[in-house]
């Protein structure tokens, strides 16, 4: 009994239950990429390159007719995009980070003692 409770403290943990998340996420991701290069970069930067070589996908791509390397330069293209956007993503939280590390702490507040010995100063001075 008390293994399977050991377990259930590891699997609830938050770091492991945030990285199911990431996990599921990261595929969601996957898939918008992969829809991305097929549907979207293909067509729009290939087309004509595609075209000159009589093919309609990429995946179609072959050397000596044996090499399939379209499959390999869409993996290169998702590749990049998905490097590309977890750059912009992270270059976007350390910049946050850094801004709220530069702005100073305001200065706190002057404590009962500050205050009425300060008020004793000012008497004085009248």
């Amino acid at each position: 009994m008390g293994m399977l409770k050991e377990f259930k403290e590891f699997a609830m943990r938050g770091n492991v239950v945030d990285l199911a998340i990431g996990v599921i996420i990261g595929a969601a991701f996957g898939k918008i990429v992969s829809s991305l290069i097929e549907d979207v970069i293909t067509p729009l930067l290939l087309k004509p390159a595609l075209q000159a070589a009589h093919l309609t996908e990429l995946k179609d791509l072959t050397l000596f007719g044996i090499v399939k390397y379209g499959n390999f330069l869409s993996a290169v293209i998702n590749f990049v995009i998905v490097a590309f956007v977890l750059f912009l993503i992270i270059q976007a939280m350390n910049s946050s980070k850094l801004k709220k590390q530069d702005a100073p702490a305001p200065p706190p507040p002057p404590t009962v003692t500050e205050t009425l010995l300060t008020e004793i100063r000012d008497a004085l001075k009248k």
